[in-house]
């Protein structure tokens, strides 16, 4: 999936595929977990937030599965 960096104090960059409404996300840890179930609207809420680690954590974390990619 391809992602666009993104200007955060936590997340490095972002992908979302609206077929599969799985959104990817890659920390500034480099760690990459895929979130699943996730709207498009969703996302697209992300990429315009200010503070996208708090939008993250506010809606995404703990609201979606999600699993790692090794």
């Amino acid at each position: 999936m391809r992602r666009q960096r993104v200007a955060s104090t936590n997340l490095g960059s972002v992908g979302y595929d609206a077929a599969t409404q799985t959104l990817e996300v890659q920390f500034l840890s480099g760690r990459i977990y895929r979130y699943h179930g996730v709207p498009e609207k969703l996302h697209e809420q992300l990429i315009r937030a200010t503070s996208k680690g708090q939008f993250f954590n506010a809606h995404i974390r703990d609201h979606h599965d999600f699993s790692r990619v090794d």
